[in-house]
């Protein structure tokens, strides 16, 4: 559910721009998967070449020749895959742009490109960073209060969950949100996100197909579920008081009914 108008097309830009994203995250992965696989063809054929041709037309540099292609091929690859995201992140950014959006800025405008799903999961996520210690939690959880108006007073509880997506309670905590984030905007607005945010937190909205929004239920119940272990033990629900020993048997039931495990 999304509470704030936003126009179809706006919609789709940011959503658009929330699959580039996605697509993005794995890069260097698999650019360093492809530089090794060269490393390895060239190198086999460097050794299969040496009983016929010898190895004094490579010279000194046999072993390096397999590394050499490695680093050509994973490096170009990885180059690529960055000039055409870069091209595609500019585009979305002007069209936004044309729309009076910011493409740094998803939530400048509210928090209307957002699903429930996905807001449920950003804040079980910020919740679970307040019981962190460090500066990287405090950073991040720092980043996700200015970003979407989250704050520690929020009626919002998680291991276990005390709202669900398309519900009253959830609509009057996205109102709670939009509420901090429209006050924000005269002292600045929120920050500027980018690939670094979204690959932390996925910022960026998201579209809701069947498996989108059935992983971030089993992302979200996760992090229900594994701070409902660390407050009450392996025994879970045993022995709490009754509203939170329903509401923690839903959380894992739901898990297990999403393929979060046993």
């Amino acid at each position: 559910m999304r509470s704030t108008p936003t126009s179809d097309d706006a919609l789709g830009l940011w959503y658009a721009l929330g699959r580039l994203y996605d697509g993005a995250a794995g890069w260097g992965r698999r650019a360093t998967m492809a530089g090794f696989a060269a490393a390895c063809l060239v190198g086999a054929s460097v050794l299969l070449s040496a009983p016929v041709f010898g190895t004094s037309w490579a010279g000194p540099y046999a072993a390096a020749i397999p590394v050499a292609a490695g680093l050509v091929l994973g490096g170009g690859l990885f180059g690529w895959r960055r000039v055409r995201f870069r091209r595609r992140r500019a585009a979305l950014g002007r069209a936004l742009d044309a729309r009076g959006l910011d493409a740094d800025r998803p939530t400048l405008a509210g928090l209307g490109a957002y699903y429930d799903v996905q807001l449920v999961l950003l804040r079980s996520e910020y919740e679970y960073l307040k019981g962190r210690r460090g500066a990287r939690a405090r950073r991040s959880a720092r980043l996700l209060e200015e970003t979407f108006g989250f704050a520690p007073e929020d009626p919002f509880e998680t291991g276990p969950l005390n709202v669900a997506p398309d519900t009253e309670a959830m609509g009057a905590l996205r109102r709670r949100w939009e509420g901090r984030l429209e006050a924000g905007r005269g002292h600045g607005g929120p920050p500027r996100l980018g690939a670094r945010e979204d690959l932390a937190f996925r910022v960026f909205p998201r579209e809701m197909d069947v498996l989108e929004e059935l992983e971030m239920r089993a992302a979200y119940l996760r992090i229900s579920c594994g701070l409902l272990r660390e407050r009450y033990g392996k025994k879970g629900a045993v022995g709490l008081p009754e509203s939170l020993r329903q509401r923690a048997e839903r959380d894992v039931r739901e898990y297990r009914s999403v393929g979060g495990g046993p």
